[in-house]
């Protein structure tokens, strides 16, 4: 009987003359799928980044257009200056406390959301209110409780619980008070998020390891600590690294509340370089301003993905 062979070179000629023909239709739909994302990251993304780096190499004012490359004087000149300084400071310890209060509040509402309670599913649903409403609209109504004269937090605190004694304080005036409203309203918004991150962790957990947990006497802080969080780790760590860049790029509520005052109280990097590169023209100086925090994002960024990477090896 006669045995056929085909040589190795005919198959290896064969199979990709197959999937030339083939690979074609399939990449051009991946490329259309992804096409909206790339776009969406080139225009208006990578656009206006290298805009403000550029900006931030150069001397540009409205006034006097364009004077030339100054290479990195712009960075060398506000790392000197005891505005940027303050509001460098404000910005992390505004950021770091405000995780902090969200962290708090949004793992004991997952917690108390995992409970039996009647219109879970309402509360649920209204949890996210704070979250999706229009920025400036909540604003209005936090100015309004702000207000010296009507306000409704120094009516029921002062007059109905007898916890605060005239004269009243004047949120949005005194700068210790106001850093504290402004921190209460960046919580009041965010905490909903970090609620619904962790409830969506622990629902993912089979019961019955934390039924294991409990019968070895683990307690609530040695059940989150050991057995909880090396589970949702992935999940915590994305939902931290998205909140971190958002409230250390807030903008929206210190420019509607305070615009950065009483004296700089609660002057933010962002608010900074809206000042000097809009209000005040200053293009670079305001970029210079904004690209700041770039490296300290980075620099976040890469910490904890690098934590997430050796958590995942190490399972």
């Amino acid at each position: 009987m006669a045995q056929f062979s085909i040589e190795p070179a005919v198959v290896a000629e064969r199979v990709p003359r197959a999937r030339r023909f083939r690979v074609p239709g399939e990449a051009l739909a991946g490329y259309a799928l992804v096409s909206p994302a790339v776009l969406y990251i080139l225009v208006l993304v990578a656009y206006p980044f290298f805009l403000a780096l550029y900006l931030s190499l150069s001397n540009v004012t409205v006034a006097g257009g364009f004077g030339g490359f100054v290479g990195i004087a712009n960075y060398l000149r506000i790392i000197h200056d005891p505005t940027f300084i303050k509001g460098l400071e404000n910005s992390l310890s505004f950021t770091f406390f405000a995780e902090v209060g969200k962290s708090v509040l949004g793992i004991g509402l997952a917690f108390l959301l995992l409970q039996s309670l009647r219109g879970k599913k309402l509360i649920r649903g209204l949890l996210m209110v704070p979250f999706t409403m229009p920025l400036p609209l909540a604003l209005l109504g936090w100015k309004w409780m702000y207000d010296p004269q009507f306000s409704v937090i120094n009516r029921v605190f002062g007059d109905m619980l007898h916890l605060m004694h005239q004269p009243y304080p004047v949120w949005l005036g005194d700068p210790v008070f106001s850093w504290f409203a402004i921190l209460i309203v960046n919580i009041w918004r965010g905490f909903p998020f970090a609620a619904v991150i962790v409830l969506a962790g622990l629902t993912s957990i089979p019961k019955d390891i934390l039924d294991a947990a409990k019968v070895d006497g683990a307690g609530f802080f040695r059940t989150w600590h050991f057995v909880i969080v090396p589970l949702i780790a992935p999940i915590l760590f994305i939902g931290l690294i998205y909140d971190v860049t958002f409230t250390l790029s807030d903008i929206t509520i210190v420019d509607v509340l305070t615009q950065g005052g009483p004296n700089g109280a609660t002057e933010t990097l962002p608010m900074l370089a809206y000042q000097n590169g809009i209000i005040g023209g200053n293009l670079s100086s305001g970029a210079a301003d904004a690209l700041i925090l770039f490296p300290l994002l980075f620099a976040g960024l890469v910490f904890f993905l690098r934590m997430l990477f050796r958590r995942t090896v190490e399972e």
